[in-house]
């Protein structure tokens, strides 16, 4: 088991709000690297060195060069306020794991569908699980250089609504990332007050960073 190491203070030992957010995706979409670029505290993450004997299980196209991999969760922490804390776990992406998915969703508010848009196809599991729970997400696509595509390319090949949240980000930028949780909390509380639809486009441009991206780097395995 391997954790992150972050130099930022530490958080409060209490709080009167716990929320719970759950970071889903197919394999090697950049979760693990979403929950330790923006959590406050250590993160705790599962990962495992990648062997030979997962090559036969594991769908390994386009990441090829992946040599570690998380086996249960990885697990952050946000503070909001004072009083509310936000609980970021980021769920494993291969498909021998994902019957933990549900378990995961147990007491989740909301979740991040995050999307490498040159493997699409590899989202659709999580979209489905999802909206098979009747869980509100956002979907964020990470940055990996890939080929460009418009807004409603993505949506078509995806499915989505137009009241879902279709934001771009780099998981390895703290302040991308935070973005990512700000559009999906303001979309849970639009939820919350039946604005969805009228909010989603607006907040999304609202909150994003101008700021130069602050990148935390993998660890080396």
């Amino acid at each position: 088991m391997d954790s992150a190491t972050s130099d930022r203070a530490a958080l409060q030992a209490t709080a009167d709000n716990g929320l719970k957010i759950v970071v889903v995706g197919g394999f090697g979409v950049g979760k693990t690297t979403m929950v330790r670029s923006v959590s406050e505290i250590r993160p705790l993450n599962t990962e495992e060195t990648m062997t030979r004997a997962g090559e036969a299980v594991d769908h390994l196209d386009g990441v090829q060069s992946k040599t570690s991999t998380t086996v249960a969760f990885d697990f952050g922490r946000i503070t909001l306020d004072a009083r509310s804390v936000l609980y970021l776990f980021g769920a494993p992406g291969q498909e021998r794991f994902w019957f933990l998915w549900d378990r995961l969703f147990s007491g989740t508010l909301g979740a991040v569908v995050l999307v490498d848009t040159r493997r699409l196809a590899d989202s659709w599991y999580a979209i489905d699980r999802l909206e098979h729970h009747g869980m509100p997400f956002i979907v964020a696509c990470n940055d990996f250089g890939g080929p460009l595509h418009t807004e409603q390319q993505i949506r078509e090949a995806l499915s989505l609504s137009d009241d879902v949240p279709l934001v771009e980000c780099d998981a390895r930028d703290r302040s991308s990332s935070k973005y990512v949780l700000i559009t999906l909390v303001e979309h849970l509380y639009a939820l919350s007050r039946g604005t969805a639809g009228s909010t989603a486009s607006s907040s999304a441009a609202a909150t994003r960073p101008e700021t130069a991206p602050e990148k935390t780097p993998e660890p080396t395995p």
